[in-house]
């Protein structure tokens, strides 16, 4: 009689965050699980904005670790590295860990003598998305390594300015606030134009011309957009309010690539209906998000108003955007008015469109710890690890077939919703536990569910019953997203139905619907 090879016999899939099987600590004093090295440095790389303090880590320490994988794994497994740091700035759209990373991953190969692998200047370029990026990498290269910069990093930041270096860039980013100016990026890398991009030539030459004389600089002939520019430069303050209050004063200021943080100096007067009237037609989508509030303070119409809400809740806009669900969260907390609650429901829900609607009957618990309040998501940022752990785990909820909801701390709650009700309306309902007992969470809500969604920080205290993950049978997929990056995870992962995601993004879950189809989860850039 056969045993193994049955009908219903299904295979055990596999993910690529992986448990070595060594125990540890949690910080909260739990039995934790090893994660290996490239686990442990996706996790903390979605995770790590750069020198944020967290509850159980200073942002000295979180860098410091994030930058000894990199350096380890740079030399051990440069491919799997490399590929982490490209997709890190392109899909996980995490902007100055991979910078840092790119750095860290050329120094300790160089030191080692590397040569396998992608090269150098590669990995540099791959990071280098947007304009003032070059300059950032400098920045940092230079005040961690000094001012002697390798061949392979200004090849690299070479290759990236010829892609990015254009008119509108360098009104955009060559600003005096900057260390590195543009022509600063140039003298040191040397960069030759682009063959393909005849007017970069003389586009490079005036960058250098701002940098060393300013005041006799002349904007190439070649370049309608900055002959517009140093027009309306030239204006007498007097004159300026004119422009924009004038019929084609929002043609005028977009002929001249006139940014709305460049527009208040312009004008040397406040931000009135008027101006940000004249300048919102420019605007990119999350700089109209981020700028509800000043909207409604100076009283723009509603008509413009519509045209914003339009924009920001247009899900090409959204998707375009590569903005994380957060950002809306925090749009929506700090706008007054109510006009702009719809836009940014809808806005949000086109910015987690890989949540999957999940078959059968799923429980998704929302961890509510003090750990999970204490980290904002950045300094610029009110929003904690928390509120992002709630967007999710709700969003989870509305997109399943039959999901409960539960909030936990030291205690537990289960949540009411409605299916179809708003995201940010439920968000409302979550409140602050204390401390963290996963485990006794799962044993007081699990009733047979087909599956288990934890959204945590995974910094569990110890319990009598140990690993959260094994108060479910074993046959039962539980899915642990990891908020925060620490180093001890509360379960194994990689195997056994129990995986392991990360990220600030809602692209870890398209992984479990993979996963239940018995299809391997390989890293994102490897999928």
């Amino acid at each position: 009689m056969a045993r193994f090879n049955t009908r219903t016999v299904k295979a055990r899939p596999v993910s690529a965050v992986t448990s070595t099987g060594r125990i540890l600590r949690t910080y909260e004093g739990g039995r934790g699980q090893e994660r290996d090295a490239r686990s442990e440095l996706f996790l903390l790389a979605v995770s790590n904005l750069v020198s944020q303090q967290t509850f159980y880590e200073s942002g000295g320490e979180r860098d410091d670790r994030f930058a000894g994988l990199v350096r380890g794994l740079a030399v051990t497994d440069p491919s799997w590295t490399a590929g982490l740091l490209g997709w890190l700035r392109g899909e996980g759209n995490m902007r100055t860990a991979s910078l840092v990373g790119a750095a860290e991953y050329v120094h300790a190969r160089l030191a080692a003598g590397a040569t396998d692998g992608p090269s150098n200047r590669q990995v540099v370029a791959s990071v280098l998305r947007r304009p003032d990026e070059p300059g950032e990498l400098l920045a940092y290269w230079t005040a961690t390594y000094g001012r002697a910069v390798p061949k392979p990093v200004k090849r690299g930041i070479a290759d990236a300015v010829r892609r990015l270096y254009h008119a509108k860039s360098l009104l955009k980013y060559d600003t005096a606030s900057k260390g590195y100016r543009f022509g600063d990026v140039l003298n040191l890398v040397h960069a030759a134009p682009d063959p393909d991009k005849p007017w970069q030539g003389e586009l490079f030459r005036y960058a250098l011309d701002r940098r060393h004389n300013p005041d006799t600089a002349l904007p190439p002939a070649s370049s309608p957009l900055l002959a517009a520019h140093r027009e309306l430069m030239a204006l007498p303050v007097a004159e300026r309010r004119g422009v924009v209050t004038s019929p084609g004063g929002a043609e005028r200021l977009a002929a001249a690539g006139l940014t709305w943080e460049a527009l208040a100096g312009w004008l040397q007067g406040p931000m009135d209906k008027a101006a940000w009237e004249a300048v919102i037609p420019s605007m990119g989508a999350m700089a109209l998000v981020r700028n509800l509030r000043n909207f409604d303070e100076a009283g723009v119409c509603d008509e413009v108003a519509a045209q914003v809400a339009a924009r920001i809740s247009d899900p090409a806009e959204v998707a375009r955007s590569r903005q994380f669900p957060f950002r809306y969260l925090a749009a929506y907390q700090h706008a007054p008015s109510l006009r702009w609650s719809y836009p940014l429901e809808r806005a949000l829900g086109h910015s987690l469109a890989n949540v999957p609607a999940l078959p059968g009957r799923t429980l998704v618990l929302v961890d509510r710890s003090g750990s999970m309040f204490y980290s904002r998501l950045s300094d610029r940022s009110e929003l904690t690890r928390a509120d992002a752990a709630a967007i999710f785990g709700t969003a989870l909820a509305l997109r399943a077939a039959d999901a409960d909801l539960v909030e936990f701390g030291t205690t537990s709650k289960r949540l009411s919703f409605e299916r179809g009700e708003s995201v940010l309306k439920i968000l409302g309902r979550f409140g602050d536990l204390g401390g963290t007992d996963t485990t006794s969470a799962i044993r007081a809500h699990y009733r047979g569910q087909d599956r288990v969604l934890i959204v945590t920080d995974e910094q569990y205290t110890h319990h009598r019953h140990g690993d959260p993950t094994r108060q479910v049978p074993a046959h039962v997929p539980v899915y642990t997203w990891n908020l925060a990056g620490y180093r001890a995870g509360h379960g194994p992962s990689g195997t056994a139905d129990r995986h392991t995601f990360g990220g600030l993004s809602d692209a870890a879950f398209r992984m479990v619907p993979l996963l239940e189809a018995a299809r391997d989860a390989r890293w994102p850039w490897e999928a």
